[in-house]
């Protein structure tokens, strides 16, 4: 459907309202929202209570965590019409707030507007109105301690389990979702049930209904929610600290020349205005940051490849890890990108072993490749490293097997071939870098530092 004659006809989105209450072993969470004169939504999430100690869920400090992270959620509802007029009618934004939310919601949807082919500015893209009443919040001076580490079960969230695995003890993992890949990765870290955040995420129905019927639909800033959920459950629980394990490399858009990134909501400039955000209006006195911010994509997969108790369970394909048993699709960019930056380091058997075939035979991902190396129009809208780093992994594999080739062991599969007869092999040395931009604290930085040099 036409974006702008949905505007047109569809010009006010509503929140309604928010609420949040104790349900047999739950914490539930409900919103309502309403595309006026189409349809209401009515999304839940949902806390498993287990034998955590939450606080109480009746404090301003959490209503008003809660009815931020509306704001974010609605952005999955919002996007089917992109009504220009958001009324809140549950709450207050100021001016600093508006402006917020207004890059949050521009952002984000940056893929999703490219996709759509949308053409506009961020302050015109959504108004906001506020109708409701202030909340007010008193800054949280209790003392917290301890970690909550979110893991979705790729080798990035399993390299951070590691590299915090002597804080153990005031540890606890977050899950959000159904995929089992996450439960068997903490298992393999040592955790057990009671020490697994569990929380599930339920679309509304006529969400689905409106894509199956055409309006506007695309990617939404998962990790935007990923951010205020975690930051509620890190104040509910009494912890200090939210361990992300967002790299460097998530900041480089898809489009060159153009500021539109499938993972905006990992970079460090999220990262900043969120943290930013919080100790303004959030006030639970929870410190947000990604151990991996000071390191590449290409570092990870150094540090990972160490770690063989994870080869065999991780998984980050978006659509293998949904099957029973999960596994890598090999079709997808995501499979063909974390084979190539763990190819320096495990190719060819272990690497083979975990995927079940050699991608860098696959003919038919020859597009991909390309695309992934730098060469296409634009860079898959998948969470994937940079050019550089790409390049850099297929040169270092490439001369990895030419060494083997003295002794008439291996030749070039067809990509690496492929590459080496059109491409210029990369001169740069990643493995060195260290990007300063970063909030890791300090007591934390150091075990980063060490894992590089290969002293911890």
């Amino acid at each position: 459907m036409n974006f702008t004659e949905l505007r047109e006809k569809y010009p006010k989105f509503l929140y309604n309202s928010y609420k949040i209450f104790e349900k047999e072993n739950k914490i539930c969470i409900e919103y309502n929202f309403e595309i006026e004169g189409l349809t209401n939504f009515k999304p839940k999430i949902e806390i498993s209570k287990k034998d955590f100690k939450f606080k109480d869920i009746n404090s301003n400090i959490v209503k008003n965590i809660v009815f931020n992270l509306g704001m974010i959620e609605a952005i999955s509802y919002f996007k089917a019409t992109c009504s220009p007029q958001f009324f809140i009618k549950c709450g207050k934004l100021d001016k600093f707030q508006e402006q917020w939310f207004k890059k949050i919601f521009y952002m984000g949807l940056g893929e999703f507007r490219f996709v759509n082919n949308i053409n506009i500015s961020q302050n015109e893209l959504v108004e906001f109105n506020s109708l409701g009443e202030n909340i007010e919040v008193k800054e949280n001076n209790e003392e917290l301690e301890g970690i909550i580490i979110p893991v979705g079960g790729g080798k990035d969230s399993n390299v951070t389990l590691d590299l915090l695995k002597k804080y153990k003890n005031e540890t606890l993992i977050f899950r959000i979702g159904s995929k089992k890949v996450p439960l068997q990765c903490a298992k393999v870290a040592g955790f057990g049930n009671n020490e697994i955040i569990e929380v599930n995420r339920i679309i509304d129905k006529n969400l689905l209904d409106l894509n199956n019927k055409g309006y506007l639909n695309g990617h939404t800033p998962f990790s935007a929610i990923v951010a205020f959920l975690t930051y509620l459950c890190s104040y509910l629980l009494g912890k200090k600290y939210i361990a992300l394990s967002n790299e460097n490399s998530a900041n480089e858009s898809n489009i060159e020349g153009e500021n539109i990134n499938h993972q905006y909501s990992k970079t460090i400039e999220f990262e900043n205005d969120f943290r930013e955000y919080e100790k303004r209006y959030l006030k639970a006195n929870v410190e947000y940051f990604s151990m991996l911010r000071p390191i590449s994509e290409l570092q990870i997969a150094m540090l990972f490849s160490k770690l063989e108790q994870y080869h065999s369970i991780f998984n980050s394909c978006n659509v293998g890890s949904k099957t029973e048993p999960w596994k890598w699709c090999c079709n997808c960019p995501k499979c063909l990108f974390v084979y190539i930056i763990l190819s320096p380091f495990l190719y060819k058997k272990k690497l083979v072993n975990i995927f079940g075939e050699d991608l860098f035979t696959r003919k038919d991902l020859l597009k991909t490749f390309i695309e992934l190396c730098g060469y296409g129009e634009t860079k898959p809208f998948e969470c994937v490293g940079t050019y550089s780093e790409v390049q850099y992994a297929v040169t270092k594999t490439i001369e990895n097997i030419e060494k083997l080739n003295d002794n008439g062991d291996q030749k070039l599969p067809y990509l690496l071939n492929y590459y080496k007869e059109n491409f210029e092999l990369s001169e740069e040395e990643l493995l060195n870098s260290y990007n300063k931009d970063h909030n890791v604290p300090k007591e934390f930085e150091n075990i980063i530092k060490m894992a590089l040099d290969g002293s911890l």
